[in-house]
C-alpha cells in the first residue's frame, strides 16, 4: 500500500465523513478526497500524540509495529504470531513493544480514534478485537455500518456513545494523528504494512520464527 494523502485531506475525511453518512451519503473514494482539502478548517489545537505500548520502557530491545487496522496481512500477523510474541516476550518483559497506526484510508484513522478513545489501558484490548473481527466490521462500503460497527466493538470496551461520537469528530485529534503517523513513515522508510523497526532497523511482515531470531540475537548482545 502507499500513502497518497496529505495530512489535511486525510484528517479531512475523517471527520467529515460522519456528517456525510449522517446524511446518508456515500464514501467518496480515495481520489476524490485530496480536493475536499481546500475546505477544511484549519485548527490551533495542539495535540500530543502518544505511541501506546506494552512491556517496560527500558527494556533492552525495543520492537515498534506499523500498522494499519483495515490491512489484511496485519490481522494475518495479529493471529499468527502477535500470540506467542507476547507471551515469550512481551509479557515476560524482555522487550518493550509499541504500535504505530499506518492511516492508508478513512476507515482505518477511525478505528484509530475509536481505538484511542479508551486510553492506554483499554487500547491493547481494543486492538485485539479490531484485528480479530477486521473481516467483519470493515467489510462494507458503507461508511454509517463501518461507524456503528466501530461504535459497537467501543461499547464493548466499556465507552458509552456520547464518549465516542466525541473522540471519533475530534478534527484536531485526527490531524495530528495523520501527521505523526507521516512524520514516522517517512522518517523510517516504511514501505508496506505490517513493518518493524526492531532497535532501530527496519523489518517486513516477519514470520514468528523470523522475529524470534531477531529478538533472541538482539538480547545477546
Amino acid at each position: 500500500m502507499a500513502m497518497k494523502l496529505g495530512i489535511a485531506a486525510l484528517a479531512l475525511a475523517a471527520v467529515g465523513g460522519f456528517a456525510l453518512w449522517g446524511a446518508g451519503s456515500t464514501a467518496p473514494g480515495m481520489s476524490a478526497l485530496a480536493p475536499m482539502a481546500a475546505n477544511a478548517q484549519e485548527t490551533t489545537a495542539a495535540v500530543e500524540v502518544q505511541d501506546f505500548g506494552l512491556g517496560p520502557v527500558d527494556a533492552k530491545v525495543k520492537v515498534v509495529e506499523y500498522a494499519s487496522f483495515t490491512c489484511p496481512h496485519c490481522a494475518n500477523f495479529h493471529s499468527d504470531v502477535w500470540p506467542q510474541l507476547k507471551a515469550e516476550y512481551i509479557d515476560s518483559g524482555k522487550i518493550r513493544f509499541e504500535y504505530r497506526e499506518v492511516y492508508f484510508d478513512r476507515y482505518g484513522l477511525w478505528a484509530a480514534m475509536m481505538a484511542r478513545c479508551g486510553g492506554e489501558l483499554r487500547y491493547f484490548g481494543i486492538t485485539d478485537i479490531l484485528f480479530d473481527t477486521q473481516a467483519e466490521w470493515a467489510a462494507t462500503d458503507d461508511p454509517a455500518l463501518v461507524v456503528e460497527n466501530l461504535k459497537k466493538i467501543g461499547r464493548t470496551a466499556g465507552m458509552d456513545d456520547a464518549t465516542l461520537d466525541a473522540c471519533m469528530k475530534d478534527g484536531a485529534t485526527a490531524e495530528a494523528l495523520v501527521a505523526h503517523f507521516e512524520t514516522n513513515f517517512k522518517a523510517d522508510g516504511i514501505e508496506g504494512t505490517p513493518s518493524f523497526m526492531i532497535n532501530g532497523v527496519k523489518h517486513s511482515n516477519m514470520t514468528y520464527a523470523d522475529m524470534k531470531a531477531v529478538l533472541d540475537a538482539e538480547l545477546a548482545k
